[in-house]
């Protein structure tokens, strides 16, 4: 049997996102899980060694270390090779910062999904107070930086997108719900807090609603979790 697998994911998140994992697969009975960009296979792992009916799949299948569950080579922008309606779960770790075309992404993930299964996914939050600073001075959000053009082995950042942009392709894809979690507060973000005040009044006076990007959460949070239930 393989053993432990090192998590290609910042430390900590496998962990507090299989925690919501385990909350939204107890709605089902013996669910079904698609693991979308399943890297060494850790996620996968740790899905199956809870008896999980998991499959795998990944744009790089030879990465893949986990021999108790194969793995399907699969490019998430174009037609996934599995048929409809056939999984409850499908989750992405840390996958949709590393693609452009995720209305194709969240069209076939709604495609595979049975009626009220729910996509997952994890991403980096580029709303933080800290993502905020660190583009005003730099350019860049938390968590990116300038791209290796030369680079094809889809290991960088290459898309930043918002909650907002997140809910519209979910809604385009025909998703009926949307829920959004963190994985934890960062200090640092914490600290800016009493910018707080400063980003309300300019909300206020450029008539753009509060709540869509500044909640708390989403100003103090290191990581996005969301879900989207068909």
């Amino acid at each position: 049997m393989t053993t432990h697998i090192q998590p290609i994911a910042i430390p900590g998140i496998h962990q507090r996102f299989f925690k919501l994992f385990q909350a939204t697969a107890a709605r089902f009975d013996k669910p079904t899980v698609l693991e979308v960009g399943a890297g060494h296979g850790a996620f996968t792992q740790k899905i199956w060694k809870e008896g999980y009916d998991v499959t795998a799949c990944d744009l790089f299948p030879e990465i893949y270390q986990f021999e108790e569950v194969p793995c399907t080579r699969v490019d998430i922008t174009q037609e996934f090779p599995f048929p409809s309606e056939a999984y409850d779960l499908v989750v992405a770790v840390e996958v949709m910062e590393h693609i452009h075309d995720h209305e194709v992404f969240f069209g076939e993930c709604h495609r595979i999904l049975k009626k009220n299964g729910v996509l997952m996914v994890s991403t980096p939050n580029i709303l933080s107070l800290k993502s905020r600073i660190r583009f005003l001075f730099s350019g860049f959000y938390y968590s990116f930086k300038p791209l290796d053009h030369a680079r094809h082995d889809g290991m960088q950042h290459i898309a930043s997108l918002t909650i907002d942009q997140y809910h519209n392709l979910g809604i385009r894809a025909g998703f009926s719900d949307f829920m959004v979690d963190i994985d934890k507060r960062q200090k640092s973000s914490t600290w800016y807090s009493f910018l707080i005040p400063f980003i309300r009044l300019y909300c206020k006076l450029k008539s753009i609603t509060y709540q869509v990007h500044n909640r708390f959460d989403y100003l103090t949070g290191r990581i996005l979790f969301l879900s989207f239930v068909k």
